[in-house]
């Protein structure tokens, strides 16, 4: 796991974020991995999904073979304010995605770039997969923690976006979430406008003991098509 951090004039403070490569990382030069950016919930940091088991389950599942290798980008969101308040997702595709295409053999077309995350950072996965359509082709909401100031656009940005660009969607929660009828609504949309997309109701809470057991679902859904040879 690298730990790193960049500067950027959206944000007051230091970007941080870890990056997870995968077991066989750099042993074919000629190789380039797809990125699955996944963000922390609010009060969380970067090493969030860590301990949720997101590298030691990506690792297993690669070298079992039943994933190809890719690797994992956790920035940290260190805010709390709304996303009209908040620099993260400008500083997220205006910094982070170009330094991490930059300094790593990625592959850069959108649909080897999946975004997700947990609660806050669910909501910002669905804002950023709606508005920045043009870099990323999966979308996971874990638990799902809607942005109110986002909800009144959420149907213009879907009908903005080109049917051959519509990013795939995966929503999941638990049975016990209290945004559970949010969450419901936006599923709803998204079947309304004929957004392909996976819907998971679970046993379970918004807490880590949840998330933590659906990790392999959500890594599956994400790796979904990246099994093409990814050589230069």
């Amino acid at each position: 796991m690298v730990q790193a951090e960049i500067q950027t004039p959206r944000l007051n403070h230091p970007l941080a974020f870890r990056v997870y490569l995968p077991p066989c990382y750099g042993v074919d030069p000629t190789l380039r991995y797809p990125v699955l950016y996944l963000l922390n919930g609010q009060t969380f940091t970067d090493d969030q999904w860590d301990r949720l088991g997101a590298d030691e389950t990506a690792s297993a599942l690669i070298s079992a073979g039943e994933l190809p290798p890719f690797l994992i980008v956790m920035p940290h969101d260190a805010g709390w304010r709304r996303p009209d308040m908040d620099g993260f997702d400008e500083a997220l595709v205006e910094a982070l995605v170009p330094w991490i295409d930059t300094h790593y053999p990625t592959r850069p077309e959108r649909e080897y770039r999946a975004i997700g995350g947990l609660s806050r950072g669910a909501a910002w996965a669905v804002h950023l997969g709606l508005t920045r359509w043009d870099l990323f082709g999966s979308v996971g909401a874990h638990s799902l923690a809607l942005f109110w100031a986002d909800t009144p656009y959420l149907g213009t940005w879907i009908d903005a976006i080109p049917s051959s660009s519509m990013p795939r969607f995966f929503l999941d929660a638990g049975r016990k979430d209290p945004d559970l009828a949010s969450i419901q609504e936006f599923e709803q949309l998204l079947s309304e406008k004929n957004v392909p997309h996976e819907w998971r109701l679970f046993t379970g809470y918004h807490e880590e003991a949840y998330w933590s057991e659906h990790v392999e679902g959500y890594l599956r859904f994400y790796a979904q098509g990246w099994g093409e040879e990814n050589r230069e």
